[in-house]
């Protein structure tokens, strides 16, 4: 019997290659055969993830909040590969400033809020409208995959961040954060039906929290809200993402899939 999890001859593109997440992602879907673009902000970046990985895997520069450096970086993919299989529309953004990008809400900056928000959904957006256009002509189907979050179903538990700390100050989720991630899901659901008589399936990845440098007591804290008792490691994440991607989910469209430990079944 053929392995249905296997990705041979697929070609998968991965925004926010470079990331915590994204790096795993790359490696994973590499790992089982796919062809794999790294996309992320920085060229150098991306091609020393792409590097690092065996298999046909390259790196490309790409600003998902510009149109016109998104369909450069499509068009560059496909020519390359031959073809757009797979999105994983994965890039997000804390800002250059973390100090603004962790505000209260009640003195954020609204040039903040329009900045997350250009690469949060303007991005998925721009990468879906231009890596879609791509499967679509191809007439060979595909997946594309949305990150969201645990803040894009439920409010945040500020009791978490009590005495956290990140990058040498306090932290938060910020309302931006969460009305994006909830935007990711809306839009999915969206393209889900829209594609599906191109049998181009989109489904939204909802990690849990996955540690990336919040001290200990933000990581003790968080444990206890979670019924498993614990943070994520990124490569838990990779599994669900693999499952959405290959033809193992072939009847699975428009769904959200949460690999967040039990913390939304509380």
């Amino acid at each position: 019997m053929s392995d249905p999890t296997r990705l041979d001859g697929q070609v998968a593109l991965v925004t926010g290659g470079a990331g915590i997440l994204g790096a795993k992602f790359c490696a994973g879907l590499a790992a089982r055969g796919a062809a794999v673009a790294v996309v992320d902000l920085s060229a150098d970046t991306a091609g020393a993830i792409a590097a690092a990985i065996d298999g046909r895997v390259e790196g490309f520069a790409c600003d998902v909040s510009d149109a016109n450096s998104v369909r450069d970086c499509v068009d560059a993919v496909a020519d390359r590969f031959g073809g757009i299989d797979i999105l994983l529309n994965n890039a997000a953004t804390k800002t250059a400033d973390p100090r603004a990008f962790f505000a209260p809400f009640e003195d954020y900056p609204i040039a903040t809020w329009r900045e997350v928000m250009s690469v949060n959904i303007d991005g998925m957006f721009l990468m879906a409208q231009a890596a879609g256009r791509v499967m679509v002509a191809g007439g060979r189907g595909g997946s594309v995959i949305q990150t969201s979050s645990i803040y894009g179903l439920v409010g945040p538990d500020a009791r978490i961040y009590e005495g956290s700390d990140y990058l040498g100050g306090s932290i938060n989720t910020p309302a931006v954060y969460s009305a994006s991630k909830a935007a990711v899901i809306g839009l999915t659901r969206w393209l889900a039906t829209h594609w599906a008589k191109d049998d181009i399936r989109v489904n939204a990845l909802v990690p849990g929290g996955v540690g990336s440098g919040q001290n200990g007591v933000f990581g003790d804290l968080y444990a206890k809200r979670v019924p498993m008792g614990r943070m994520a490691t990124a490569d838990e994440i990779v599994g669900p993402m693999l499952f959405l991607a290959s033809p193992a989910a072939r009847y699975v469209t428009g769904q959200v899939l949460a690999a967040d430990g039990g913390w939304t079944a509380w």
